[in-house]
């Protein structure tokens, strides 16, 4: 059996590593980005190649209005897009926007974990899905990228979030949270990985983050 992690790609061969990956402890976890063991899907034969159907113009229908927060987000993106791009001067101007509309932004509504594990859940099963499709029929190959990326970032976040909610605090004892400065990837350990397992950057664009707690 191989099986392969959704986040970095790693295989995991049982014949090469010589202990079955049903064997390994639940505790285990991906060598490369440190996805834990249950997100690992069995290898799959290559599908053949399906027919792309003709893009469909957009309607009244598929315009929605961004949320404050929603947009704060989406100019922070574009601000990083520019960044990647050397294109400073447009960045600043993205995270000016940005900054305008995080301070608009209303307090969420619901700051449980449990609220946010339930966004992370419905971008996985509806969000991402849903885009990448849309992308991929208009043949608009940078937001199929955008989606590949979002959607290995929100599954890493999904499962470190589950994982903080069984252990807790003890989770981020003696180590540190590092994030990628290009697509958000969050690693936890003591250095960040020396490429990032989602957009390749090298370890000198990860954050560390610092921890924060209310006075």
């Amino acid at each position: 059996m191989r099986a392969i992690c959704p986040i970095c790609g790693y295989v995991y061969d049982d014949a090469a590593e010589g202990v079955p990956f049903a064997s390994l402890p639940d505790s285990w976890s991906c060598p490369m980005c440190g996805a834990p063991k249950l997100m690992f899907e069995p290898e799959a034969a290559p599908a053949a190649p399906a027919a792309q159907p003709a893009a469909a113009p957009l309607a009244d229908d598929d315009m929605q209005q961004l949320s404050a927060g929603a947009l704060a987000a989406l100019c922070s993106n574009l601000a990083r897009g520019c960044e990647k791009q050397y294109k400073e001067e447009e960045a600043a101007l993205f995270r000016q926007i940005a900054d305008f509309y995080t301070a608009a932004a209303p307090a969420a509504e619901d700051p449980s974990l449990e609220g946010l594990a339930a966004l992370f859940r419905a971008d996985l099963d509806g969000g991402y899905p849903g885009l990448s499709a849309a992308a991929k029929a208009g043949g608009d190959r940078g937001t199929q990228r955008v989606c590949v990326w979002g959607e290995k970032v929100t599954n890493m976040l999904y499962a470190l979030l589950a994982r903080y909610q069984r252990e807790g605090e003890a989770f981020l004892q003696d180590t540190q949270v590092w994030v990628c400065s290009v697509c958000g990837f969050v690693y936890i350990g003591g250095a960040p990985p020396e490429l990032c397992p989602v957009c390749k950057v090298p370890a000198w664009k990860f954050d560390k983050i610092e921890g924060r707690r209310p006075a």
